[in-house]
């Protein structure tokens, strides 16, 4: 079998949770079929790159999105079967499939319509987004949703599609790339006292990662503690700049915060995340939520909110602690955050249980093999229904 994996994101250029599950995927799926990748961005050695048309080099991003899905589909003849993952690869997937004739399979990261503040960020690009994932996801010959929560989301977004067609293959983690690493030197170079209590935090700033909430809710955890922020990648210049005077706030209030906007490689983030006392995730929408199974792996305890596939991934009580969310009392999610948090900096021996715990759980459950085994499995099937 030979098939067509469509990317924005692609080594070296991942910043996110979808670049993230293709990176792993990619190599997995490689041992057990053929697998040409296709890109956004300069030339590679191991993928297609696809750029944006010159002629709209001043246009608005969707449409330069659109062309580079247009590059795409032209490209993927001789494929039995196309992957797209993110709306950004979506129509492009739509359309190979149908000039090629061959399935189309969708991977659901996120959804549009559950991200209405991306109209802040793409002005009418969001509804050309928002119209290039629900053409590509009705007319997908599967769905792949990442956890049980996100199928629910899909359903309840595209309810025309067919149950039948929406599977759910949850997002894994390399558990030998992200491993306990009882290491310093990192943590010293950013200034970052490894003896210690730290709490941390590795994201974009977006308002899906619920970055306002957990600066408001950083007030009142125990100073004791280090806040270790590893946030980059902002949304628009205004949720930066508010973030920048939120951080500034606290840093005249209480010492050790960090935030550290540079695009850490893995072995820093695996050595901050190993050596934290306790990993945070406000995220106000999160169809699985790789960065938990991440701080899970390296043996961190984690304080998450209990949305979308969260609550699948860290078991509460257990390798950590959950935070009901409503958007409706935002002040009630702020402090408990924060009473999630300083629950575990009072008892450590409770954060260091629930962190081995959690290491083992992932180890257990969430193989990359596992995920590339249960994919292939789904385009088996999309093919077949073809026949």
């Amino acid at each position: 079998m030979r098939i067509g994996i469509l990317t924005r994101e692609w080594q070296p250029d991942i910043y996110g949770g979808a670049g993230v599950h293709v990176d792993f995927l990619v190599p997995e799926l490689r041992n057990l079929i053929e697998v040409d990748v296709h890109c956004f961005g300069g030339p590679r050695g191991d993928a297609t790159a696809h750029q944006p048309a010159e002629q709209l080099a001043s246009a608005n991003m969707a449409l330069q999105t659109l062309s580079v899905d247009l590059s795409m589909a032209g490209a993927l003849g001789g494929v039995e079967l196309v992957h797209s993952h993110t709306w950004y690869a979506n129509m492009g997937g739509h359309l190979a499939g149908l000039l090629h004739d061959v399935p189309h399979v969708v991977t659901a990261h996120s959804l549009e319509p559950r991200r209405p503040w991306k109209a802040e960020q793409l002005a009418g690009g969001y509804a050309l987004s928002s119209w290039a994932e629900r053409t590509a996801y009705l007319g997908a010959d599967a769905v792949i949703a990442v956890s049980e929560g996100m199928r629910t989301d899909v359903m309840d977004c595209y309810p025309e599609l067919d149950p039948e067609k929406v599977h759910v293959v949850r997002n894994g983690i390399n558990t030998e790339l992200y491993q306990p690493d009882p290491g310093t030197d990192e943590l010293e170079r950013l200034g970052i006292d490894p003896d210690r209590p730290s709490v941390v935090f590795v994201g974009r700033i977006t308002r899906q990662k619920g970055v306002p909430h957990l600066l408001a809710a950083a007030h009142e955890i125990d100073p004791s503690a280090q806040l270790v922020l590893c946030a980059g990648a902002p949304d628009t210049e205004e949720l930066e700049r508010l973030t920048r005077e939120e951080v500034d706030v606290l840093s005249s209030e209480r010492d050790g915060v960090f935030w550290i906007s540079e695009m850490l490689p893995r072995p820093s983030i695996v050595q901050i995340l190993s050596r934290a006392t306790v990993f945070i995730c406000p995220s106000i929408y999160e169809p699985l939520g790789i960065v938990n199974l991440e701080a899970m792996a390296c043996g961190t305890p984690v304080v998450a909110s209990a949305v979308g596939g969260i609550p699948e991934v860290v078991d509460h009580e257990e390798t950590g602690l959950l935070v009901p969310y409503d958007e409706f009392q935002p002040k009630a999610f702020e402090r408990g955050l924060a009473a999630g948090v300083n629950q575990l900096l009072g008892d450590l021996d409770r954060a260091a249980e629930m962190g081995r715990v959690g290491r083992e759980r992932v180890v257990a459950e969430f193989g990359w093999d596992t995920v590339a085994e249960e994919t292939v499995k789904v385009y088996t099937a999309a093919l077949a229904s073809r026949q």
